[in-house]
């Protein structure tokens, strides 16, 4: 296996939606991003089924999914949403932020409901949104980096 890209981990990381899963191929490097459909297409299929019945776009896409069902060994699935967990990396935020008034705004942003729009709000109102998206950054690339050693990856930065 080639050396991945941590960046690119990080990016498929950070553009994940509810609807899709994301992984890397060990052999190749490449970060592949399949719909939940194309993945369940692709578990449910028999071995002559041709996929005809759906658009050219989608038939490549069910191919990659059907790459990764049948031979997943070559294949590791990037940290999800629950294991990057952005709420906890919004609370480490809170705590980091040196003037105890603003940590305490910030924090008490994301108590209730609404906490990433109210967060992002409070954010943008102290001007820490720089901040912010290099704090969030350096998470990821941290949470990037523990799952690189944890599945024996090997990266390059």
């Amino acid at each position: 296996m080639k050396p991945v890209k941590l960046k690119d981990i990080v990016d498929g990381m950070d553009m994940q939606m509810d609807e899709s899963r994301v992984f890397l191929n060990k052999e190749t490097g490449e970060i592949i991003t399949i719909s939940t459909e194309e993945l369940s297409i692709a578990e449910d299929s028999e071995e002559d089924d041709d996929f005809s019945e759906y658009p050219d776009w989608q038939q490549d896409s069910i191919k990659e999914a059907l790459d990764v069902v049948a031979d997943g060994e070559n294949y590791e699935e990037l940290p999800d949403k629950f294991e990057i967990n952005e709420y906890e990396i919004m609370e480490e935020f809170c705590e980091s932020i040196g003037n105890e008034r603003i940590g305490n705004a910030l924090y008490s942003s994301i108590r209730r409901r609404g906490a990433f729009r109210r967060f992002k709000d409070s954010v943008f109102r102290f001007g820490m949104e720089e901040d912010w998206y290099r704090f969030r950054e350096e998470a990821l690339w941290d949470i990037a980096v523990r799952w690189c050693e944890g599945n024996e990856i090997e990266y390059i930065e």
